[in-house]
C-alpha cells in the first residue's frame, strides 16, 4: 500500500512517486517498472573467483541497502538457498551501495533506474540476466482536474514517451 503522506500539494503540477500506484484522487501513470538486478565492478568477472553464474554469489560479498532487504527474495527465486544473504556490509543509502559495487567491494542488488547510467558508462556490469521484478514502480502523478491543461499535458506526453523508450531498452536487454 502506498503511504498516505504521498499526496500532491495543491501548488505542485506534477511529481514522480514511488510505490504501487494507489493514490486516490490523482492521475497516476506508470513511468518505469522496477527491476532489481545484480551489479558489480567489471573486475569481479575475472580471476579465480570470477562471477559467472548466480551460484557464484556464494563466493562474493553481498552489498546491502538498509532500506531494502531483497537478496533473500532474489536468491530464493533462483533456488539458491545455500547462499548466506545476511553477510556483507549494510549501507544507509542506495547511492553508497552502488559506489561500493563500482569500487569492487562486492555485488549490489540495484534498482534498474538507479544503476542504468553506471551500467551504460561501463562502471558497473550486470553479470547475469536474472532479475527480480519488484511490486513497486515509478509513477507520474498530477491532479486529475489539471491533467489535460496545456503545459501539464505536454510534459506528461513527453515524459511518458521518454520513459517508454528507456523501459523498452531495459526490457530488450534483460527480458529475453
Amino acid at each position: 500500500m502506498d503511504r498516505q503522506e504521498d499526496k500532491l500539494a495543491d501548488d505542485v503540477d506534477v511529481a514522480i512517486f514511488y510505490g504501487r500506484g494507489n493514490w486516490p484522487g490523482l492521475r497516476v501513470e506508470k513511468l518505469y517498472a522496477e527491476y532489481l538486478l545484480p551489479v558489480c565492478s567489471p573486475l569481479l568477472l575475472t580471476g579465480d573467483k570470477a562471477l559467472k553464474t548466480p551460484a557464484d554469489l556464494a563466493q562474493h560479498t553481498l552489498l546491502h541497502d538498509a532500506s531494502r532487504r531483497d537478496w533473500q527474495t532474489y536468491t530464493r527465486q533462483l533456488g539458491l538457498n545455500h547462499i548466506n544473504v545476511q553477510q556483507g556490509p549494510i549501507f544507509s543509502h542506495s547511492a553508497m551501495v552502488l559506489q561500493a559495487a563500482i569500487h569492487g567491494q562486492g555485488i549490489a542488488l540495484a534498482n534498474n533506474v538507479m544503476a542504468q547510467s553506471e551500467i551504460e558508462a561501463g562502471r558497473l556490469v550486470c553479470p547475469f540476466n536474472d532479475v527480480l521484478v519488484s511490486k513497486n514502480a515509478f509513477y507520474l502523478v498530477c491532479h486529475d482536474s489539471q491533467a489535460e491543461l496545456g503545459k501539464i499535458a505536454a510534459f506528461r506526453q513527453w515524459i511518458l514517451a521518454k520513459a517508454a523508450s528507456e523501459q523498452e531498452k531495459f526490457r530488450f536487454r534483460y527480458e529475453q
